[in-house]
């Protein structure tokens, strides 16, 4: 009897033990909850969001920048599954690109540059946008980088300040390739020597310099689908964009009408014709349309060349050839002024741009050539009507008179009375006697006297009206 109450007592829990149990397991508890939140993880997320595409085409500039920059931030607030740039540009203002790349890097959406269409050659853009980029994709027969150094520093700059100029764009390239899991090799010989490398060379090296290779949008999206991208602060992303449309981001209307005018021929061009918009309006002074226009071209091309490293002493070349050109109008250099000033304005357009702050940057060779052959064919029109003028015999006053038909009113002998032109002129026959009705040709006019001789033959009923032979 004894023994069976003692069993029950011993297996009936004590409230200290009911205790120690609880604190047990709120101390448990507490440290999965610490562990949970300090424990280091990756997250993986999946997007919902669109796709994004857009092109980047001619020159990266500050207008083509903002119009990424306002892409990244749509993207960014649809929680974009991919924003994919299509990079076509063949040239590209350093301080712009630069600034930006750093904007894509910490991107919260997986951000896509793939340079394409084959045989784009991306140069100085495709390096500061490909070495950021999430994922870096090139097209067949595509390359990026330049021949010469990526970075240049000033001529008067000391050893220090360059190497350290140096050495922050190898650190900051080659930062973002070893985050992206790609080659840094080749960034130091870009930045201090220059360095160009094509899609073949750039997926043999160890590792590969950029991800993926696809000869167009289709393949690139088969390539990209389920492949996972780590954005700023760790987030891991894998994307699922097969059998998905992409949806286009087009610039703006103000956008299309920057990136136009930014273009480096097409401010040429609207210089070149304000110019002589402005030249027009001095020639043939009228009610000042002309004037507007090339006021309304002028600022139009300011607007463009302010988004492009402008070389002022090159635009005062222009201003000086288009001025020797117009000379050539008014002095007497046989076509010499002309010459000298397309041979100027050559030389001017071709270095109308920095090419060490935007390589990649110029006027088209064709919108050269042919603004040049104008300007020659301008030239030569204008000497040709000039000495035409200056051939020309005179048609008024009383020296047009000479060559002029006469018909004799009072007899010649040797003096008498002539009609020409609707007036009577006293005339001295050069040759005889002539009578009234006969008719007479003007030799020379003297104090108000005419000098004439005899025709051999009768002229004609055309020849009297026109008094011309």
């Amino acid at each position: 009897m004894v023994s069976d109450v003692c069993r029950k007592q011993c297996a009936r829990p004590t409230a200290g033990t009911r205790a120690v149990a609880l604190i047990a397991a709120l101390l448990v508890t507490l440290l999965a909850l610490v562990a949970a939140v300090t424990w280091p993880r990756t997250t993986v997320a999946q997007g919902s969001g669109p796709i994004y595409t857009l092109g980047l085409d001619g020159v990266v500039s500050r207008y083509s920048i903002g119009y990424l920059e306002r892409a990244l931030r749509e993207a960014e607030a649809a929680n974009a599954e991919a924003l994919i740039v299509r990079l076509s540009a063949n040239g590209a203002v350093l301080r712009d690109v630069r600034g930006f790349a750093g904007q894509l890097a910490q991107a919260r959406v997986p951000v896509v540059v793939y340079v394409a269409p084959p045989g784009t050659r991306s140069g100085a853009a495709g390096v500061w946008l490909l070495t950021p980029a999430h994922v870096a994709v090139m097209a067949p027969n595509t390359s990026f980088g330049i021949v010469e150094p990526l970075v240049q520093p000033d001529a008067n700059a000391s050893d220090a300040t360059r190497e350290l100029l140096y050495t922050e764009a190898i650190s900051q390239l080659g930062a973002w390739s070893r985050e992206r899991g790609r080659s840094d090799a080749w960034v130091e010989q870009a930045v201090r020597e220059g360095v160009v490398i094509n899609n073949e060379q750039a997926v043999a090296s160890t590792p590969p310099t950029i991800d993926l290779v696809a000869r167009d949008v289709n393949e690139l999206l088969t390539t990209l689908e389920g492949r996972a991208v780590v954005l700023e602060g760790g987030e891991t992303r894998t994307l699922r964009v097969l059998g998905r449309a992409p949806q286009p981001l087009p610039p703006t209307v103000w956008e299309q009408l920057l990136l136009l005018l930014a273009t480096p021929t097409v401010a040429f061009l609207l210089l070149v014709m304000a110019g002589i918009a402005i030249y027009a309006e001095f020639v043939t002074p009228g009610v000042g349309v002309l004037a507007g226009l090339g006021i309304a071209l002028l600022l139009a091309a300011a607007v463009g060349l302010i988004a492009l490293p402008v070389r002022w002493l090159a635009v005062l070349g222009l201003v000086a050839a288009f001025g020797l050109i117009v000379a050539d109008l008014y002095a007497p250099s046989h076509g010499a002024f002309t010459l000298v000033g397309v041979v100027i304005f050559v030389i001017s357009t071709l270095n109308l741009f920095d090419s060490v702050q935007a390589p990649g940057v110029g006027v088209a060779l064709w919108a050269i050539a042919l603004v040049a052959l104008l300007l020659i064919a301008f030239a030569a029109t204008g000497v040709y009507l000039v000495l035409r003028t200056r051939n020309t015999p005179v048609t008024t006053g009383q020296e047009g008179l000479v060559g002029r038909l006469a018909e004799v009113r009072k007899r010649l002998d040797p003096e008498g009375l002539v009609f020409v032109e609707g007036a009577l002129w006293r005339a001295i026959s050069e040759d005889g006697e002539a009578e009234p009705g006969e008719w007479v040709r003007v030799t020379g006019v003297y104090d108000l006297r005419l000098t004439v001789r005899r025709l051999a033959e009768e002229p004609g009923p055309l020849e009297r009206v026109t008094g011309e032979q």
